[in-house]
């Protein structure tokens, strides 16, 4: 029997609200600087991971919206791109054993371009509705571990005083939600809530209760 996960999604869905509003705040107060627009699909070629709770929610509204071949054709897509993630994460996990520089490795991990399984063939998101929020605060001045991060396409500038969103706050909210979850379902994987996944592997994974560590 599927697991019944709508309280936490309700959760999941509050702070995307949140996000969304701060995100229309920010272009009402910066429409010059703010450059996002239909089929600017930039932020769709970033790598990036999403939190347990969020990878259940996309594969969630991922098998309501598609089904038979075309969620066939979509899941074959995504396992290539997932192919071609991982072989990037074991490059960058050689060199580091290799004593290179973490930095830099991650800096060099954030220029490479892959594009999402999400993004259709007229450059636009198939599942827009229930995009992760990283793609819905791309655009917006934002900052992770002391360090600011602006799209290269929009007008702001580095080292100007904008509004920013701490993306480590709204992950540590991501991470309590998941801990909740994982705690009422009584999962045997009590550290699941730290588990960062591709969005590839979320819309090809089978989170049936052995993967979640529930006992049937």
């Amino acid at each position: 029997m599927a697991l019944d996960l709508r309280e936490h999604f309700v959760k999941y869905e509050a702070i995307v609200t949140m996000i969304d509003k701060i995100f229309e705040r920010v272009k009402k107060e910066y429409p010059k600087e703010v450059f996002c627009k239909e089929k600017c699909s930039d932020c769709c070629y970033a790598i990036f991971d999403v939190t347990i709770i969020e990878a259940l929610y996309i594969n969630h509204k991922f098998k309501e919206k598609f089904s038979g071949s075309e969620k066939q054709e979509l899941i074959d897509k995504a396992s290539k791109t997932d192919r071609v993630l991982a072989k990037l994460k074991r490059n960058i996990q050689k060199e580091l054993k290799q004593g290179k520089n973490e930095v830099e490795l991650l800096a060099k991990m954030g220029i490479e371009r892959v594009r999402c399984p999400l993004l259709g063939s007229n450059d636009l998101c198939i599942l827009y509705d229930s995009r992760p929020i990283t793609c819905r605060l791309y655009g917006i001045p934002t900052s992770s571990a002391g360090m600011s991060h602006i799209c290269g396409r929009t007008n702001f500038k580095e080292g100007g005083k904008y509004p920013t969103v701490n993306t480590d706050k709204i992950y540590s909210q991501l991470q309590l939600i998941s801990a909740e979850m994982i705690k009422a379902i009584k999962s045997k994987n009590i550290k699941m809530h730290d588990m960062l996944i591709p969005i590839s592997m979320a819309l090809i994974t089978n989170f049936n209760e052995e993967y979640l560590g529930v006992d049937k």
